[in-house]
């Protein structure tokens, strides 16, 4: 867990997340849509940082990319939780899951694994990766 930086504080310990557009406004002891950021305390906290609940090695080409990287392959991990609710989600065992569980990781340690698979990106998917973007920041800052 660690705190936010996309959120602004509200008056009555209440907090507004500005990490996607539902712009949600949450009161203590609650979680926005995504159902990974919660207020506690007045402060919004990140429930699945360095938590990941998918991890794999796929080619660039399986990405909704058009000639990035041709031929490589991409570190891809993911958390639980999203801010979408897509009839047609082909992850929906893991972004929709309302327990915040996943292995614990480090931005270096994404890293180090990208690397050591030979990989030349990393990229952020399963879900809506805005929700954990502290953990994308800090992992791409790393790299």
């Amino acid at each position: 867990m660690k705190e936010c930086v996309l959120y602004k504080k509200l008056p009555e310990k209440n907090v507004q997340c500005i990490a996607c557009n539902h712009r949600c406004v949450i009161s203590d002891g609650k979680r926005g849509i995504c159902g990974v950021r919660e207020n506690i305390d007045g402060k919004l906290q990140l429930l699945v940082y360095g938590l990941i609940i998918s991890e794999n090695v796929d080619p660039i080409e399986k990405k909704p990319l058009y000639r990035f990287l041709p031929k490589t392959r991409t570190y891809s991990i993911g958390t639980v939780g999203c801010n979408f609710k897509c009839d047609f989600c082909q992850n929906y065992e893991i972004s929709q899951l309302k327990k915040i569980i996943g292995n614990e990781t480090t931005p270096e340690e994404i890293v180090e694994r990208a690397i050591k698979t030979g990989c030349k990106s990393i990229s952020y998917t399963y879900n809506e990766p805005t929700i954990f973007a502290e953990f994308v920041k800090d992992t791409a800052v790393f790299g």
